[in-house]
Order: C-alpha cells, then structure tokens, then sequence
C-alpha cells in the first residue's frame, strides 16, 4: 500500500542546526515508517501545489505562515498540522496577524511542552496535543567533587537571557570552585561581545562559541548541572538531553522550563536574577562538597521526568495526533 505524502515545513534546515532544524529532522525519521516524508523551508517547494502531499506539518506559525496560508487555499480540505514554538507562544501569537492566521487554519495545533495549551486562546485549545519532544539516553556519569562545573546550551539571543549567566558569573569569584561552559553561536554581536568581556574578566568562565550536537551532549553529561536561563522557551531540547544524561537543570521559572520539569521541580530561580543562580551554583557547589543532597534531589527529579523525553513516547504522540486527522 502506497505511503501518504508528509510534507514538513521548517524554517530552519541542517545549517541552522537549531532546535527547529533538530525536530524537524526527528520527526521525519519517526515518521518515514508510516509516511512518505519530506523536509523543506517553505510550501509549495515543487513548481506547483498539485503535487500529491496529502499532510502539510509545518513548524512556526509566523515563519511558516505564507507555507500554511497557501497549503490552505490550494487544499483546504487536506490535514493541515501546525507546530508552534517558545518564539510563536509567548509572543507572535499575541499580535502577529499571519501568526494568528496560522493558528486559525490548522486542523491540529503541537506544542512541545504541557503548559503550552493555556496560551492559546480557549476556543483553540480543543485541537491543541502535547507532543514532548526525546532524545537517547546517555550513561550517568560520575563528576568530581573537586569544583562544579555547569554548562549553559544556547546560542547567544536575547530569549535565551544570556545576561543572566554574564552576570552571575560575576558575582561568583573564581577561587569559590565554580567554573561554567557557555556553549552557542553569536547571533547578536552585543550579546557576543558581552560574552567575550565576561570571559576576559571571569577566569572561570568559558564561552565555546558553537559546538558539534555531539560535542554538546557530551558536556552536558560531564557537567554537574545544565543552567537554563530563557526568558522566552517553547520546550527546550536541551533540558531534555540533560533529564536523559542525569545531569540536573537549574532553570528559569518560566512556562516553558516548568512545563518540561514540573510545577514542583527544586531547580528554578527567577528569570533574569542573576543573584538567584549565582545563589543555586553555590549551594550545588557546597552539596558536592559536602553531601548535603540538593544536587542528588534535583537529578531524582529530572530522571522522574526523563520518561517523557524518550523517542518511543515522542514517535506514540506523534503519531496519535496524524491519525486523529480529518
């Protein structure tokens, strides 16, 4: 029996190696078993929209929306899937108009963390699915208890909240035994100049600039903790590969971090309070120093959540959500 065509539309391909770059990728691996798959930037991407796609999924509501807005009226009876993002959440959706069009054209609405759905304004929320987004596990290893160290995973823009581990890093001397590891692009030259300035003045900070995925998600297992400082996140790929490592996240409270980890996680402090997560390295630092335990608290919680993460509950979800179409 002849597959049916799955076109995904992602803004951002292979060279972007972002997180839209990286779940596009993982679904159509998921999905080639069951569908005929295809990645591409934008639809139609053949020389006409007749051209046999039964299923449009495409990711961003606003930098998809010309893609969403001409599958829906070439073939408007045709499924239509929109997965939305931090960026599509927590701001376009608010006042972009083609973002809201989008919203309004599709059939099923994703979002990738569980607190996603109470964006959305009500009358939406009957056809929006969670879909947690996975990744393999990784071995647990076992760190020193000589220093921390913590990485943060994010290239440098401002809704990553970069600044916030600028200045904790400043406010952490460099013989209290803390050292971090800022992994990510310059995408905003002030933002990289700060992180150079940072580091010029903070022996024990380090930014990496842009690593390889697998570079990335083997200092992520070696690390103490990740730091996640977002002010803006639609569900991080890196909180899960840091839940799937057993290396535990200190997070922003914000909906998309709380959302991966739970209402109930030890690990937040507020977004932007530097103070805070200078305040949390020094009591992960003091744990591994003294076994008081909080490291050891946090990792159980993140391995509680870790079961949602894994790629056979991503595929499952997926999956419900096509076969539930019109």
């Amino acid at each position: 029996m002849k597959k049916p065509s799955l076109c995904i539309v992602t803004p951002a391909l292979a060279d972007a190696n972002n997180g839209n770059w990286q779940t596009a990728r993982r679904w159509a691996h998921m999905l080639r078993g069951h569908y005929a798959v295809r990645l591409a930037k934008d639809w139609p991407d053949t020389h006409t929209s007749d051209d046999g796609t039964d299923i449009l999924l495409a990711l961003h509501a606003r930098r998809s929306a010309d893609s969403v807005a001409a599958w829906a009226q070439a073939h408007p009876h045709k499924p239509l899937v929109l997965a939305l993002t931090g960026t599509d959440l927590y701001r376009d959706i608010q006042s972009d108009a083609s973002a809201q069009r989008s919203l309004a054209l599709a059939h099923r609405l994703i979002v990738l963390q569980e607190l996603g759905p109470q964006v959305l304004p009500e009358p939406l929320r009957a056809k929006c699915r969670v879909v947690f987004q996975s990744s393999t596990r990784r071995q647990t290893l076992v760190k020193t208890t000589a220093h921390l160290r913590a990485v943060v995973v994010g290239h440098l823009r401002d809704e990553k909240w970069p600044q916030t581990v600028f200045e904790a890093a400043r406010l952490i001397g460099p013989d209290e035994g803390i050292f971090i590891d800022h992994i990510g692009v310059e995408l905003d030259p002030a933002l990289g100049a700060a992180a150079r300035a940072t580091q010029h003045d903070c022996p024990h900070y380090r930014w990496l600039g842009g690593l390889p995925h697998a570079a990335t998600r083997s200092r992520i297992q070696r690390a103490h903790v990740l730091v996640h400082p977002s002010r803006m996140e639609g569900g991080a790929h890196v909180i899960m590969e840091a839940a799937l490592s057993g290396t535990p996240v200190l997070a922003s409270r914000m909906d998309g971090n709380v959302g991966m980890l739970g209402a109930g996680y030890g690990g937040y402090f507020p977004p932007g309070d530097a103070a805070a997560l200078a305040a949390l390295l020094r009591d992960c630092r003091r744990d591994i120093a003294q076994g008081s335990g909080k490291l050891a608290v946090l990792q159980a919680q993140c391995e509680a959540r870790a079961p949602l993460f894994e790629p056979a509950a991503e595929k499952a979800a997926l999956l419900a959500v096509l076969n539930e179409l019109p």
